[in-house]
């Protein structure tokens, strides 16, 4: 992150995400003070909490989107989760704790790739190795064994102490590197291990007991080998894929995944405004204000028990989203408020953003269906009043329904390309052109009727 600024780190974002140049900055800005931190020393840093953010505002403006794509520029653990899937503790349902122990999961299982991937060549070097044991076993200069003569006696078989020539085996060595064995079957013994479906319903909190369960009952049943007849090829990543697995050293894996979640982790909490409200006085609300007590020292920051070990969520940055359409922040828990110190409140999308979000992004809609019908041969060109009419529409339908922001934009171009899609492997034509005329051909029947606009469109 040395080498992102928070103008580089919001100019990436801007390569996927149209508008909300605020909520960008207030990211950036998080991002790199998390850099920041590091640079000074440990007493200094351990004294400086993150910044959690709330981002307001309706669905499909980008919020989860801006936290996802930071989140893959940064190279740091994250997770998203729903709010709405935790209760209290005590009740059936998940455990707020459960999102840290899926972080580490989810963490631990990406730096096992990277190393595994450290030592791909030496794995791959044992592999060949192994692959030459089976084309080639090595020879036995050793005694056959006695055998009795017609005489009564014995005879002795007795061989040279003469080392086997490598000359065949490098020839092989050399002819599985070019890929000339690639399509030659050998005898190979996977290893699988038969371990029987176990489900556990747990109360909360006892997911952990859940998957400590799990792995006795795996360790109790033995490992099985099943040999199976495969191409050289795919042998060679199975040998390579088991070598790589042997080569990492896992307490090394889990210590690393344990730092990269305490010191640069982020959850992302959507739906955050659904576990506020006003205190009940028929009861407590134990998917409400129960899930908010829950979350509080979390957030503040707390040792969380996993099966790897503890883990410190006093660094973890957490991005809190909703739409607050019937709530608003001040709803929360003082307590929870204080911890959620950055709001920020995205703009609804209009019509400009919505032809900006078909054509600019790097991974736009209307470049999406241009590459997936290209697969079929079909070349679609979409005019410029075809894109201005098909954002019309979206802006006129999101006022008339409910507005979901730009993923209207998605069912729009379902209905809109429905034929094509539909009959792209038979067109005799393989060029088709989209303009003003025909979005309005194929949406004006649906989009005059409200009441079928609300299911299809």
């Amino acid at each position: 992150m040395r080498d992102f600024k928070p103008r580089d780190i919001v100019s990436e974002l801007d390569k996927y995400i149209i508008g909300q140049g605020r909520a960008k900055r207030m990211v950036a800005i998080a991002l790199r003070n998390r850099w920041r931190r590091q640079q000074l020393p440990r007493e200094t840093a351990d004294e400086i909490a993150p910044k959690n953010i709330i981002l307001m505002g309706p669905t499909g403006v980008g919020k989860t989107e801006i936290s996802r794509r930071l989140a893959k520029l940064a190279d740091v653990p994250f997770l998203k989760v729903e709010a709405t899937k935790f209760t209290e503790v005590g009740y059936v349902g998940r455990d707020v704790e459960s999102m840290v122990r899926d972080l580490v999961e989810l963490t631990v299982n990406l730096v096992k790739g990277e190393e595994q991937e450290s030592v791909r060549v030496t794995a791959r070097q044992t592999a060949e190795e192994r692959m030459l044991d089976l084309l080639l076993p090595p020879r036995r200069d050793q005694a056959e064994g006695e055998g009795p003569l017609s005489g009564g006696g014995t005879l002795e078989v007795v061989t040279r102490d003469v080392q086997p020539s490598s000359t065949t085996r490098d020839k092989l060595r050399t002819m599985l590197r070019a890929g000339k064995l690639n399509e030659r079957y050998v005898d190979l013994e996977v290893s699988e291990r038969q371990t029987p479906m176990l489900e556990i319903f747990s109360n909360t909190g006892m997911e952990e007991v859940g998957i400590n369960i799990k792995e006795i009952f795996s360790n109790i049943f033995p490992k099985s080998t099943k040999k199976r007849k495969i191409r050289v090829a795919e042998a060679i990543e199975i040998l390579a894929n088991e070598e790589a697995q042997r080569l990492v050293d896992m307490e090394k894996v889990v210590a690393k995944a344990i730092e990269r979640v305490e010191q640069y982790g982020i959850i992302f909490l959507d739906e955050i405004d659904k576990i506020t409200g006003a205190e009940k006085g028929h009861g407590p609300d134990i998917s409400r204000e129960g899930v908010q007590r829950d979350l509080l020292p979390i957030v503040e920051g707390c040792t969380v028990n996993t099966k790897y070990g503890m883990v410190k969520t006093d660094h973890v940055l957490f991005i809190g989203s909703g739409a607050f359409h019937a709530s608003k922040p001040s709803d929360l828990i003082p307590e929870l408020q204080g911890r959620f110190l950055i709001r920020v409140e995205l703009e609804s999308l209009g019509e400009d953003d919505f032809v900006r979000i078909l054509t600019e992004p790097k991974n736009a809609l209307l470049l999406q269906y241009k590459e997936l019908l290209g697969t079929e041969g079909v070349d679609v060109e979409f005019a410029p009043d075809a894109v201005r009419e098909i954002a019309k529409t979206a802006r006129e339908v999101n006022e008339g329904t409910e507005n979901i922001g730009a993923r209207r934009l998605h069912t729009i171009m379902e209905c809109l390309l429905e034929d094509v899609l539909f009959d792209a492997p038979d067109l005799e034509e393989k060029r088709v052109r989209v303009d003003a005329e025909y979005v309005r051909a194929k949406l004006a029947r649906i989009k005059e009727d409200k009441d079928l606009s609300r299911y299809i469109l």
